[in-house]
């Protein structure tokens, strides 16, 4: 145990990196779901073929290579970005394409009786998708996006890969030193599995505080009918 806490004491260094990743690229990924989804479900001219292929080429292209092309390529063709922005982008815009899918399928699960009873009150899209649409939705998405934020979370290791002295980086550089796999890498797991229950536990939290909160409108247009 005490070759461990030593252990601990070395890696727990690198989980305000960690923290600090996941927090600005989950959030980052949250809004670029939101819009990327929005454009799709609403059918917005041009913007939904621009979207489509963004979330195609991210869904389908690894991000491992998605962080070397943005933190190695992009300054030769005059871009340079430092690595906690190239962490953060890559990982924002490869979850945001995931994420991206959760809107979009849970908009489309409202049921089409909400569309017909705006349209008989006489709202617009954008009125429809405020009022009616989102507030359904909004709770379908919260258990998908608990999910999502824990694979942005295990993500964060691949970070390391660009100099980011996360918990992954400082692993590494323990293994060199002592060659004391077993141990370290037993640390690092139950570090990335803590961080993993905090994560679930604000899932959880915003599950228990979004469905009192939005339920309360699924057939608002339906019951203002009545």
């Amino acid at each position: 145990m005490g070759v461990w806490t030593a252990y601990f004491e070395y890696l727990s260094v690198g989980i305000e990196a960690t923290v600090v990743v996941w927090t600005i690229s989950f959030i980052s990924a949250v809004v670029i779901a939101f819009v990327v989804g929005v454009v799709r479900f609403q059918q917005v001219p041009v913007l939904r073929h621009v979207a489509f292929v963004y979330v195609e080429i991210f869904r389908g292209t690894s991000l491992l290579v998605q962080l070397f092309w943005l933190y190695f390529s992009l300054p030769l063709i005059g871009y340079s970005v430092s690595p906690m922005t190239a962490a953060c982008l890559g990982l924002a815009l490869n979850s945001g394409a995931y994420g991206s899918e959760i809107v979009r399928g849970a908009l489309t699960a409202v049921s089409r009786d909400q569309f017909e009873a705006a349209t008989a009150l006489n709202f617009n899209s954008t009125q429809t998708l405020l009022k009616i649409v989102l507030p359904q939705a909004v709770v379908e998405m919260v258990p998908p996006f608990g999910n999502l934020g824990i694979l942005v979370l295990k993500d964060t290791a691949l970070v390391s890969m660009i100099s980011i002295a996360d918990v992954a980086f400082r692993a590494q550089q323990l293994r060199t030193m002592t060659y004391d796999s077993a141990n370290i890498y037993m640390v690092t797991l139950m570090i990335y599995f803590t961080l993993a229950l905090v994560v679930m536990l604000i899932g959880k939290l915003a599950e228990r505080y979004v469905k009192p909160s939005f339920q309360r409108t699924p057939l608002l247009a339906l019951g203002a009918m009545r």
